[in-house]
């Protein structure tokens, strides 16, 4: 093999890894057989953003099987806003269970 080839070899193996870095395929499978419609941008500007995208779609999932309406969306902004994800979605699930009336947004606030 010659110089050249070496290097090319070289890059693509580089842009493999960097592409897996910024594009988490194993949790986008997890989402996708969970019932969570998140794609693949999505996950990378999460991760570009400096969201963790393991974060928000574990409790996406949480939240879609326990039949509460989020987003996404909605769930970055808290997290972008210093708020604790997970301990939104289980005072929605619990206040649900309870027959409480919570929205989302006064999750937020309280958290």
């Amino acid at each position: 093999m010659d110089l050249f080839s070496l290097i090319g070899v070289f890059l693509a193996i580089v842009l493999v890894f960097i592409f897996l870095y910024f594009i988490p395929v194993n949790l986008w499978i997890t989402a996708r057989f969970s019932g969570v419609k998140v794609g693949l941008l999505e996950l990378m500007f999460m991760r570009i953003r400096k969201v963790p995208p393991g974060v928000i779609v574990r409790e996406m999932i949480t939240a879609i099987k326990a039949g509460i309406p989020v987003t996404t969306t909605d769930l970055e902004t808290h997290y972008l806003a210093g708020g604790h994800v997970p301990s939104v979605i289980k005072a929605l699930i619990s206040a649900d269970k309870a027959n409480i009336s919570l929205t989302f947004k006064q999750a937020t606030a309280i958290d």
